[in-house]
C-alpha cells in the first residue's frame, strides 16, 4: 500500500475477554508471574509492523486503539467485592494508553453471564476505520471464528491484517482443564499471524528487552512487610483471598492467627503483605479484627470522611 512519507497508521482492536485470559495466564500460570503491559504490547506491535512492512519503527504509530468487552452493570458489580474499583483502575490504564473503551452489558442466559454482540461491534468499528482510510494496517487481538468475515472484508480493501494469537492450557484450582486457542481459520486469513505464546517464550529465554517490556514491571518491594486492612473476598478448603487492588491477595490457613474455620466472607482482617516463592504478593499473619477493632476502624473512617 502506498503511504505518504512511508508512514504507517496502525489500528489495534482488542477482544477484552481474550486479552484477559492471556494476561491471567501469564500472571497466575506462566513462570513469568506478571500481567501483560498494554504499553509494552503496543511497543511490540509497532516494531513488529515495522519489521513486516520494511519501515523504521518511528514511522509506525498506533493511530487507533479500541477495547471491547461485556461488563456487569454497576448494581451487580457493587455486590462483587471491589469489582467496581478494579473496573475503574483498568479503565484508567486503558485511558492512559489512549485506548477507546466499548462496553456492552453482560446478559443472563440460563443462569450464566455471557457476552452478546461484542464481536459484531468490534467488526463494525474496525471495518469502518479501514473503509474510511483512518488506518493503513490493522492488528487484531481476537480468537473466535466469528471474526473471519471481518478479516476477509479488510483484506479485500488491500489493508494488511496482523493477528496476535495465543494457545495454552492448564488445570484450574478445581482441577478443570482450561484451554485457550485461536481459530485456525483466522490464522489462515491473517496477512501476518503472530504466535505470541512462542514469541514471548523465546524472547524471555533470549532476554529480549522488547519482550520483557511486554510485562508489568515487578514490584520494587515497597509493599513487602506492609501491614494493611481489608475484607475477605472468598474462602475455600484451606485457603482464601482478600480484597486488594490490583490483584486480590491469596492466604493459606497456616497463615491465619486464630482458627481458619472461624473466618467468614466479608470479615475485616489485618494482614502483612509478603512475597511467596514465585515473587507474588500474598497475605501473611492474617488476623480477624475484633468488634472493638472494627468499631475503632469505622470511627477513623468517619473522621476521614468528615
Amino acid at each position: 500500500m502506498d503511504r505518504p512519507y512511508n508512514f504507517c497508521r496502525i489500528g489495534v482492536f482488542y477482544d477484552g475477554n481474550f486479552l484477559l485470559h492471556a494476561s491471567n495466564y501469564y500472571n497466575y500460570i506462566h513462570s513469568e508471574k506478571r500481567r501483560l503491559s498494554l504499553s509494552g504490547l503496543h511497543n511490540f506491535i509497532r516494531h513488529q509492523v515495522a519489521e513486516e512492512e520494511g519501515l523504521d519503527p518511528i514511522r509506525c504509530q498506533i493511530a487507533e486503539a479500541h477495547y471491547f468487552r461485556g461488563r456487569l452493570n454497576a448494581a451487580e458489580a457493587s455486590m462483587r467485592g471491589n469489582q467496581l474499583y478494579n473496573d475503574r483502575v483498568f479503565d484508567d490504564i486503558l485511558m492512559s494508553e489512549g485506548i477507546h473503551t466499548h462496553y456492552l452489558p453482560l446478559r443472563n442466559l440460563m443462569g450464566r453471564k455471557e457476552e452478546r454482540g461484542i464481536d459484531v461491534w468490534l467488526s463494525l468499528e474496525a471495518y469502518e476505520m479501514a473503509l474510511l482510510h483512518r488506518v493503513d494496517f490493522i492488528v487484531l487481538i481476537v480468537s473466535d471464528t466469528d471474526y473471519a468475515p471481518l478479516m476477509r472484508k479488510i483484506s479485500s480493501l488491500g489493508i494488511p491484517v496482523m493477528l496476535l494469537s495465543w494457545e495454552f492450557e492448564y488445570l484450574n484450582d478445581d482441577g478443570v482443564r482450561m484451554v485457550t486457542k485461536t481459530s485456525h481459520e483466522l490464522l489462515s486469513l491473517a496477512t501476518y499471524p503472530i504466535a505470541m505464546h512462542e514469541v514471548i517464550d523465546y524472547g524471555i529465554a533470549q532476554q529480549n528487552p522488547l519482550i520483557l517490556d511486554m510485562f508489568v514491571p515487578e514490584s520494587n518491594g515497597t509493599n513487602s512487610g506492609q501491614t494493611d486492612i481489608s475484607e475477605i473476598m472468598s474462602l475455600k478448603n484451606g485457603f482464601g483471598f482478600i480484597k486488594y487492588p490490583n490483584n486480590n491477595l491469596y492466604f493459606h490457613c497456616q497463615d491465619v492467627i486464630g482458627n481458619f474455620n472461624d473466618l467468614r466472607v466479608g470479615d475485616r482482617v489485618e494482614f502483612v503483605i509478603e512475597k511467596n516463592q514465585q515473587k507474588q504478593d500474598v497475605a501473611k499473619r492474617v488476623h480477624r479484627l475484633t468488634k472493638e477493632e472494627n468499631e475503632e476502624m469505622d470511627f477513623q473512617l468517619d473522621e476521614v470522611s468528615l
